[in-house]
């Protein structure tokens, strides 16, 4: 009984160093983020965090991913299915337009994507797996649109979660560095536009 206590004990305190260092790492990237700036954070020492994770790149893997389960559930969870599949593309443009991460420091996808690209092999690999399952799930909701008769059927699934994708990340670096939201805005407007086109009549 107290080796399952011991090792519960142990696991919550992984998941709230990963917690704690997530919206370090987030902000900061891997190279700004050190492990002093996550024994502050957490309030252990060198050995304890090293007892849960044997590297800063474990580590870094851990609260991104602890990151994007977060923004995932933020923009994907419970989209309105009550109207279609357009109606759910519609609502997570607008839920991501309007929603603020909650993980400070904005989409862990982008900021992964940018921060890995100068050569963390491991980050790299989990941003690219993060976008992959992204752009399968709006290519989903395109698809079950289409079979409904709601798409156009000439309509490419993969196009318009690459588009949707691309549009509300740039803007969101622009809204980001503009401080203000009209770049977000304006991709809404202009992705609402694109749905309406692909709509069958």
């Amino acid at each position: 009984m107290q080796k399952s206590d011991g090792m519960c004990k142990g696991e919550l305190t992984r998941q709230r160093i990963i917690a704690e260092a997530a919206p370090i790492f987030n902000q900061r990237g891997f190279a700004g983020c050190s492990m002093q700036d996550v024994m502050e954070a957490t309030g252990l020492e060198k050995g304890g965090l090293y007892r849960h994770f044997s590297s800063k790149e474990e580590l870094a893997a851990e609260a991104f991913r602890y990151s994007l389960e977060r923004a995932t559930k933020l923009r994907m969870e419970h989209l309105d299915r009550t109207h279609g599949s357009l109606e759910q593309l519609h609502s997570f443009i607008k839920r991501f337009v309007e929603t603020t991460s909650t993980v400070p420091g904005g989409c862990p996808l982008m900021n992964t994507a940018i921060d890995s690209d100068d050569g963390n092999p491991t980050l790299r690999d989990l941003a690219r797996e993060g976008f992959g399952n992204w752009r399968a799930r709006l290519c989903r909701i395109v698809e079950e649109g289409m079979q409904r008769g709601e798409i156009r059927k000439k309509t490419n699934p993969r196009s318009v979660a690459n588009t949707i994708i691309a549009t509300l990340e740039g803007a969101l670096m622009m809204s980001r560095l503009d401080g203000k939201k009209a770049p977000l805005k304006d991709a809404r407007a202009a992705l609402d536009g694109m749905l309406d086109g692909i709509a069958a009549h």
